[in-house]
């Protein structure tokens, strides 16, 4: 091969490899490893459609307006934080004994500020309340994390005239309901224990809030709510519904996930070795 024939190959391989790399670099694992060992999936950044038409609920006015938000990539726990998980940091706020107490259910009676702390023991954090919505029910405003079909116990762990799907005063093992699965492959966004999120509660707050990135209100007395519990009516499973709690409060009802930015660095995949990911 000529010298010029060999300079035009060396160029063309570059190209390649750079071509390569920057995808590789770029492209974001679509699972990963929590620092807590808990599995997290990848909310991919884009626009996505928040809230309710105003008017659709007779307690959903909080929903409107509805709207298209945009957000960075982020990861979000793939299941609620279980009992196992969080009693090897903290111990919960009100010792909820009996039928919330096995390993694989989720953790109950923990205050917003111990959601917070246990996140950020773990490197994590709490959730916006859009980026929650987001894992919840994708990107097309659907109903529920699986579509528009009403809740039913094959897809969520919820209310009904004995409450916890005919179980009674019981939560259920995260994932039991894996026909209820989120588009981008949370588990139990509806039902089971509701979560706490990172914002302050304003029934307004939709109306003037940026259309990228939000992260509610500067202040307030009573932090965010999302998902439903095993208590609670399908209407209140909704990937919309919103309400809003004291922050040092507790129930029997409420859990948490954490979340943590898409952020430039060493990602870790379950069984795969770790590789190299950058914010979109």
């Amino acid at each position: 091969m000529t010298p010029r024939g060999c300079l035009a190959a060396l160029a063309v391989f570059a190209a390649l490899f750079a071509a390569c790399d920057g995808r590789a670099a770029t492209r974001l694992p679509h699972e990963i490893k929590g620092a807590d060992g808990a599995p997290m999936v990848l909310v991919p950044k884009g626009e996505f459609i928040m809230g309710s038409p105003l008017g659709t609920y007779i307690f959903g006015d909080n929903e409107a307006p509805r709207r298209r938000i945009h957000l960075k990539a982020f990861y979000i726990d793939k299941f609620e934080v279980t009992n196992a998980r969080f009693r090897k940091e903290l111990v919960p706020k009100d010792g909820y004994m009996g039928t919330f107490i096995n390993d694989d259910q989720p953790v109950v009676g923990v205050s917003w500020f111990q959601a917070r702390e246990y996140c950020g023991r773990v490197k994590k954090r709490l959730p916006t309340e859009a980026e929650w919505e987001k894992a919840a029910r994708g990107t097309d405003g659907r109903s529920y994390p699986w579509g528009n079909q009403p809740a039913t116990c094959k897809l969520a762990i919820m209310g009904g005239i004995i409450p916890s799907c005919s179980r009674g005063f019981a939560t259920w093992e995260v994932g039991s309901c894996p026909l209820g699965v989120s588009p981008y492959g949370a588990m139990d966004m509806a039902g089971n224990v509701m979560e706490w999120v990172a914002d302050w509660y304003s029934g307004g707050y939709y109306e003037k809030a940026p259309p990228k990135n939000p992260k509610g209100p500067k202040a307030g007395k009573l932090r965010v709510l999302r998902g439903g519990a095993w208590f609670n009516s399908r209407v209140l499973l909704r990937s919309a519904f919103r309400t809003g709690f004291s922050p040092g409060g507790s129930n029997h009802g409420i859990g948490f996930r954490c979340a943590k930015t898409a952020s430039s660095g060493f990602v870790e995949a379950p069984a795969r070795r770790a590789r190299m990911a950058r914010r979109p």
